[in-house]
């Protein structure tokens, strides 16, 4: 979303524009409702709309001496290339160009699309989302409603993994299940029979920008919602007619400054693997690697699994949480753990208003932490800092 004068909106004014008819059910807390619009085009989804902004934004972060053009010291009144520069460098008239951030991409060519990504200097992960935009039709066809159920075997395959916390998720990060160490070390506060039922199931974007319980569990925070927002924007691209999809989007736009301050920056990456520092509750800081599996189906369900390098304090932590799991299995967390971002249409049911910072008091803890607080362990059992590993 780009202000009048040039400069890109605040989160703030693009959650108002963005979801200026997003309304809430009289009870105050449940799914939205909307008029006529489809849900995409009230949350920033609609994909003319969303190609613009793309395109707007990788040509803002270019400068000309990038790109090999000479700059002759005028002041620009827009950062980044103009236009006309940018349409010179993939080869195209600039009234073609301004066609397409004008949302104008129906007659758009491989060619052209290629063009535009090189001059652009996109990644791999960026080409494919600006073909997604470009080219609609070719997107997925509109996902069930409802997830489709975990199959058998894949619930006993992560059970299985008693050492690896493993969840699986579908393309909305809608946890669908969970292993017990996967439970504990992301949900531990959630209850672990909660992805079984439809109207509770936890959602790992919902968690990680709505959630204090989970925002305390990445001391890095911020890498952490960025890298939670460039997927969430891929598959936006890909799944543009998922109104499920849609509804998360507008509601995170709307109780989350922070979310809608990433999402007008319009992010894109596969983050497929990498490194995640955690602050666990119970058994401190680790560092663990994550890797995701897709499922060779069309359920578009994946899989989340963690490890720790070998004989590092972060495989002691790992050893002590599957400890904690084996001696309190299952636990239940208390009523007033519910906090918001749990589940579907769960939280307070206010969104604040739009610019103002969301304040939120710590909920109480669950019975679930309390009654695995490491010093009421058996004396065997030792801290990850203790110097000594657990059996």
């Amino acid at each position: 979303m780009v202000a009048l004068s040039g400069q890109p909106a605040t989160g703030a004014a693009y959650a108002r524009r963005a979801c200026h008819r997003w309304s809430y059910h009289s009870q105050g807390v449940g799914r939205p409702r909307y008029g006529r619009e489809s849900a995409a085009i009230l949350v920033g989804m609609d994909t003319p709309a969303e190609l613009g902004e793309f395109l707007r934004t990788r040509r803002a972060r270019l400068k000309p001496e990038d790109v090999g053009l000479v700059s002759y010291g005028a002041q620009r009144r827009v950062p980044g290339l103009r236009r006309e520069e940018l349409a010179q460098l993939a080869g195209v008239s600039a009234a073609y160009y301004a066609r397409l951030e004008q949302g104008q991409s129906g007659n758009a060519s491989e060619a052209v699309l290629d063009a535009l990504a090189r001059a652009l200097r996109l990644s791999g992960d960026e080409h494919s989302h600006l073909r997604n935009l470009a080219r609609p039709g070719r997107a997925k066809r509109r996902p069930p409603d409802r997830a489709v159920p975990v199959r058998p075997g894949t619930k006993q395959l992560i059970d299985a993994m008693d050492g690896v916390p493993a969840i699986v998720l579908d393309r909305r990060s809608d946890v669908l299940a969970w292993n017990p160490l996967g439970h504990a070390l992301v949900g531990g506060h959630l209850d672990f029979a909660a992805p079984e039922r439809h109207t509770e199931r936890p959602n790992l974007q919902r968690l990680l920008f709505l959630d204090p319980h989970t925002r305390e569990l990445y001391p890095l925070w911020d890498e952490e919602a960025k890298r939670a927002v460039s997927s969430l924007r891929l598959m936006a691209g890909r799944c543009p007619d998922d109104r499920r999809l849609a509804e998360l989007v507008g509601e995170l736009l709307m109780k989350s400054p922070e979310f809608a301050a990433l999402w007008q920056r319009h992010p894109v990456r596969n983050c497929v693997s990498g490194v995640k520092s955690l602050h666990h509750p119970l058994v401190g800081p680790m560092e663990l690697s994550f890797e995701t599996l897709r499922m060779p189906d069309e359920s578009g369900q994946w899989a989340l699994m963690y490890s720790a390098e070998r004989d590092s304090p972060a495989e002691a932590g790992l050893s002590l949480l599957r400890t904690l799991v084996e001696a309190h299995p299952h636990p239940h967390p208390h009523p007033a753990d519910a906090s918001a971002g749990i589940g579907p249409g769960q939280g307070d049911g206010q969104a604040p208003a739009v610019g103002e910072a969301r304040t939120e008091s710590r909920p109480p803890r669950s019975r679930a932490r309390t009654s695995l607080r490491p010093g009421s362990l058996p004396k065997h059992v030792a801290r990850p800092d203790s110097g000594t590993n657990p059996p």
